[in-house]
């Protein structure tokens, strides 16, 4: 790609455009733990006790939580992580360098952290993994046009849904073989090598996606735990996400990498637009995205939670249309959020929370894996071992410590280093070589 090209793309200063996507990754960053945390603290399941009780203030967080924040903040950092690659891809074509070896280098270093991240820190949410091939996917479509690129999000939402109806109809037809099989035991006939084998594929999967209250508590146990306890239960789940189900989770986010990068070449994600644009699209954002998640929310909570529950819908519907709401409603809603955010950057306001902001955007990286040492220290069992010890609002508390420290942390070591500490080590090992650390006393003072 021509450095020209984007440079003519962006009506604003190189060092505004980076601080505004800085920004944009940093409030991605912590959001992503709003929807992180139930997945290091609580059991398979947990929401099944409050899902339709109203009077309950667990019920009402995850309202908010799922309405105004579940998928946009991991779509936010899809998009982000777009942009960012084509930021790499400028500045090194401008300076002349390989850009496409450095560019795979640092996604296959990128895809090494996340096995690490998953399977030895033990956090199966790892994004690090799948970031990295997809962004080499990514990489294939850096010179296409953002009109082009934008089409990406529709296609792959019917894509996505496709194949996630395949999905949940292979599952069903499990369901069904199985019921078939275990009605003819019943009836005391021979079963099949095929029946029989129905029924094992079943049990496995149930176990697996629909684990009933006796594997919950036994899952629990393992979380509460030691080292290797946690990492029995932790490491084969995290591994069948890396490989079998793969397939099923890279398109979505190729879309939004793909729709980050549109965004980037036409200005959006750098400030870039008027201030008209930003809010028309936040106009638009949140009258048709916030009635179409409510609905879509309402809609779950009418329905009845519980493995024999989740079993019944499978017996009773073939595929479930609920789902095409999801990508559109989320697209609508972060394309608001992010204008109202990057609104907030133009006016100025807010400028100490902002300037905080960026900081933990610019050490995205480290805060990231900080937010996987906090939690599995302070909700697994070889830490403080408060998994499953806490009501769900009452993780949020936690949420909130975290985020406090790291707008703390982030810009007062951003005062003295250039980079956060696995900012620089991937740096370094992209460039095979040490790459500056601290800031001499001038940079230092330019940082005050």
């Amino acid at each position: 790609m021509p450095a020209q090209t984007l440079s003519k793309a962006q009506p604003v200063a190189q060092a505004d455009r980076i601080q505004a996507i800085d920004i944009l990754r940093g409030i991605a960053l912590l959001g992503i733990l709003l929807m992180n945390i139930p997945g290091f603290a609580m059991p398979e399941r947990y929401s099944d006790v409050f899902h339709q009780d109203t009077h309950s203030i667990n019920f009402w967080t995850d309202a908010v939580i799922t309405v105004l924040f579940e998928g946009k903040m991991r779509a936010l950092f899809s998009m982000v992580f777009g942009a960012g690659i084509l930021l790499f891809v400028m500045r090194k074509a401008q300076n002349g360098q390989p850009f496409k070896a450095l560019f795979f280098r640092r996604m296959g270093w990128l895809v090494l952290f996340g096995l690490i991240h998953a399977h030895v820190l033990l956090w199966e949410g790892d994004i690090l993994y799948g970031y990295g091939v997809i962004g080499m996917l990514a990489f294939i479509f850096r010179n296409m046009k953002p009109k082009y690129l934008v089409w990406a999000v529709p296609i792959v939402a019917i894509l996505d849904f496709t194949a996630s109806t395949l999905f949940y109809q292979n599952i069903r037809g499990q369901r069904l073989a199985y019921n078939s099989a275990i009605a003819l035991q019943k009836q005391n006939k021979p079963l099949s090598k095929q029946q029989r084998q129905a029924i094992t594929t079943w049990r496995a999967t149930e176990k697996e996606f629909l684990p009933n209250k006796t594997e919950i508590a036994a899952h629990t146990r393992s979380m509460k735990s030691d080292y290797n306890g946690v990492a029995s239960y932790i490491r084969p789940l995290t591994w069948g996400f890396q490989t079998k189900y793969f397939i099923f989770l890279i398109w979505d986010v190729l879309a939004l990498m793909m729709l980050g990068m549109a965004l980037y070449k036409w200005g959006f994600m750098t400030g870039g637009w008027t201030a008209t644009q930003y809010r028309l699209t936040a106009l638009v954002g949140y009258c048709i995205g916030l009635p179409l998640v409510m609905l879509d929310y309402y809609h779950d909570y009418r329905q009845a939670h519980g493995s024999a529950a989740s079993i019944h819908y499978l017996e009773t519907h073939a595929m479930s249309w609920w789902g095409l709401i999801y990508p559109f409603q989320r697209i609508l809603l972060v394309m608001a959020h992010a204008s109202v955010l990057l609104l907030m950057v133009r006016a100025g306001v807010f400028k100490g929370l902002t300037n905080r902001l960026a900081a933990v955007g610019q050490m995205a990286f480290t805060n990231y894996i900080m937010q996987t040492v906090f939690c599995t220290l302070y909700f697994f069992g070889y830490g403080l071992n408060k998994f499953a010890e806490l009501q769900y609002y009452q993780l949020y508390y936690v949420v909130a410590v975290i985020w406090v420290i790291q707008l703390i942390v982030s810009p007062v070591w951003l005062k003295y280093f250039l980079f956060g500490p696995l900012e620089w080590l991937w740096r370094s090992l992209t460039y095979w070589q040490l790459q500056p650390m601290r800031r001499n006393a001038q940079q230092i003072a330019v940082a005050v």
